[in-house]
């Protein structure tokens, strides 16, 4: 039964097309519901809609369901729609009527919200981690070959002498740049909308700030129409920090699949980390490496897909909102899954030495010769066209 049920039998064509696989990804939130339940309860408690043992009961019998689905041992069936179905008739099943308090001053809708706002703060921590993860195994690639010389391109032609340390140290200080986006969008998470209702509030007095503090969400999301409108918005804003940190290991890939290959052979790959030809012997390919190349691809496709979904609609809740839930658990997944095998392979990537001495050709200090002249008392223009000379170029 779900929780509007009006005493009428949906038609099973209407609950599989509504439902999708909504029933399967909630599997993901039933903790973060429980654990949102469990301060609205306390909450009901303090402002005397439940008794404090009443509370207490609920959020005892939420800390056994929480456990049960970190275990794998909690179901959600189609018929019950989502995670927020199943957990409450988990309740009425084992505590009766007072299972059926929970939902007081409560809409699923602000429910769903608080169980994705919670949700979205351990994910973001998580590509947080993984990305300093990933900038610590740069930083100790750069201690080991950081000093040697390498050609650097502009026009994907050899432009001027660099190091190992300036290459390798441009995507750690991308990385930063990513952390400030990661933060921006935490921010905007880390605001409560329990107490919103449908997005009109509930016509009883209750304490949000008090669920807020419980969660530790750092403030209240004040105004229950916005905490749907920004659904999406909020969404969106992660998904284009996903998709920087992405683009970089985009840009990443794309050099060692070019650098590692002959005759480059500046970088050498691991060979545990390279896979076979089905007829040709002789092959070593950077699967991994074209993989996390084209997965920025889909993280913006996440993104695009993310902000067509939620425009173009009124102000407040609409069902396409639940559309939204796949592709952002998606590029979750993705960016975690990218940073964590780009830090392995990183890792025990090896720069070869004698290739990248003999890659250091001598157009690369046309420069620099340049620059001699300068400081000899001649005009860079006259110095760079005298330099130009040597190359058969004006």
């Amino acid at each position: 039964m779900t929780l509007w049920q009006k005493g009428y039998e949906l038609d099973q064509q209407v609950v599989r097309f509504t439902v999708g696989d909504e029933h399967r990804l909630d599997l993901r939130l039933v903790s973060y519901d429980c654990q949102a339940s469990s301060a609205h309860a306390r909450m009901l408690a303090k402002v005397g809609i439940l008794s404090k043992a009443e509370a207490e009961r609920l959020v005892k019998a939420l800390d056994q369901l929480r456990q049960l689905a970190e275990d794998g041992k909690f179901e959600i069936r189609q018929d019950q729609e989502d995670c927020h179905t199943a957990i409450e008739q988990w309740l009425t099943e084992r505590l009766g009527e007072l299972g059926k308090k929970i939902h007081t001053a409560r809409s699923r809708n602000d429910q769903v919200l608080a169980a994705l706002r919670l949700y979205y703060r351990a994910q973001l921590a998580a590509v947080e981690s993984a990305c300093r993860k990933l900038m610590a195994s740069e930083k100790q690639f750069s201690k080991r070959f950081g000093r040697i010389a390498i050609p650097g391109y502009t026009h994907t032609r050899p432009a001027m002498p660099t190091t190992v340390a300036i290459w390798i140290g441009a995507f750690r200080e991308a990385a930063l740049d990513n952390l400030k986006l990661l933060s921006v969008a935490g921010d905007l998470a880390d605001q409560s909308p329990l107490g919103a209702g449908a997005g009109y509030g509930v016509p009883i007095v209750i304490d949000r700030a008090f669920t807020a503090k419980q969660l530790g969400f750092k403030r209240v999301q004040r105004n229950p129409l916005y905490t749907q409108n920004s659904r999406g918005k909020i969404e969106a804003t992660m998904l284009h920090a996903l998709s920087q940190i992405m683009f970089d290991l985009n840009k990443l890939s794309a050099d060692l699949i070019l650098f590692s290959m002959t005759p480059f052979e500046i970088f050498k790959l691991p060979k545990e980390f390279c896979t076979g030809s089905s007829i040709m012997p002789n092959k070593l390919n950077p699967d991994l490496l074209e993989l996390i190349r084209a997965k920025y691809h889909q993280i913006v496709a996440a993104e695009v897909e993310l902000k067509s979904l939620t425009s173009n609609l009124i102000s407040g809740y609409h069902r396409d909102f639940a559309l939204t839930k796949e592709p952002v658990m998606r590029a979750f997944d993705t960016t975690l899954a990218s940073l964590q095998m780009m830090t392995a392979l990183i890792e025990r990537l090896e720069v070869d030495r004698e290739k990248a001495k003999t890659a250091m050709t001598d157009e690369l200090y046309a420069t620099e010769r340049a620059y001699e002249l300068v400081t000899q008392g001649m005009s860079f223009r006259d110095a760079y066209r005298e330099i130009g000379k040597s190359y058969g170029k004006k």
